[in-house]
């Protein structure tokens, strides 16, 4: 399974099938959510409290970004910035892979392309934090928090100062200094209750998101779409399944294209098109 089918697979997992019993741990409706800006800046403050966030803006929310016909879309699931050039980007992830921290730096290539103008210098760059809220410990060290940043490896003191940072939340965490607020608001994540005030709204949030029916109708597309991406995947597989036991019986390429064309009622030039796919 490549990259790509591996991330499909993470997001039809993520997927709940009940939109009345999804909840915040649900990459589509925390996109929702965080369209209140009061409850964005919140939780931005409460994960980076270091930090004066006066207000928060929405260059555009679910951001999909895609800088070539043919690159492979990014959709974001609360894209903003807070008015003093710091992009920030939050991303509910319920499935935790070994895949994120690759996919953090696709992320950040995709965002950089878009802030940087065609003929800018690179110092225009704005200073971005990507912020992966996971459900469970990717690095194994059970820390609350996880944060990157580019380190001399020969001297730890060197900081490139590249201005891009990485935060991986983990809801299931034990170890590490994080405040009370943040704590609360990651047991809300991984479903302990909490008496938190924000968790209280973001409660009240929840539910009255889920009494759109327009987001209803949307969820409900998507997710349509991810059964149909499943059933096309399965099928695929079988015909790459099918090749792999064609060829381990030494069956010629023009014998293996008849029979696939036969068993998946397949046009000659679809099974060649499968064959050329399978070297």
């Amino acid at each position: 399974m490549n990259g790509n089918e591996t991330e499909q697979m993470e997001s039809m997992e993520n997927r709940q099938t009940s939109w009345e019993d999804l909840s915040i741990s649900n990459d589509f409706l925390f996109g929702k959510v965080m369209q209140d800006a009061e409850l964005c800046k919140e939780l931005l403050q409460r994960i980076l409290p270091d930090l004066d966030i006066d207000h928060v803006e929405y260059p555009e929310l679910q951001k999909t970004i895609k800088e070539d016909f043919d690159a492979k879309g990014v959709r974001l699931d609360a894209y903003v910035n807070d008015g003093k050039g710091t992009v920030y980007d939050i991303e509910m992830q319920a499935v935790t892979s070994k895949y994120l921290p690759k996919r953090t730096r696709y992320y950040q290539s995709m965002i950089d392309l878009q802030l940087v103008d065609k003929g800018q210098d690179y110092d225009t760059l704005n200073n971005s934090y990507i912020i992966f809220i996971c459900l469970s410990d990717l690095f194994g060290k059970n820390r609350y928090m996880y944060t990157f940043e580019n380190v001399c490896k020969e001297d730890s003191e060197v900081i490139l100062n590249d201005g891009a940072k990485k935060i991986f939340l983990n809801a299931d965490g034990k170890n590490g200094t994080v405040s009370e607020e943040l704590k609360v608001f990651l047991d809300y994540v991984a479903g302990r209750p909490s008496e938190d005030i924000f968790v209280k709204k973001l409660k009240r949030a929840v539910e009255k998101a889920k009494k759109n029916r327009e987001w209803r109708h949307e969820y409900m597309t998507l997710l349509m779409r991810d059964r149909e991406n499943r059933k096309i995947g399965k099928e695929i597989g079988k015909v790459f399944g099918a090749i792999s036991a064609y060829r381990d019986l030494r069956l010629s390429d023009e014998e293996i294209i008849i029979r696939l064309q036969k068993k998946f009622d397949l046009t000659e030039e679809q099974a060649r098109a499968y064959m050329e796919e399978a070297e």
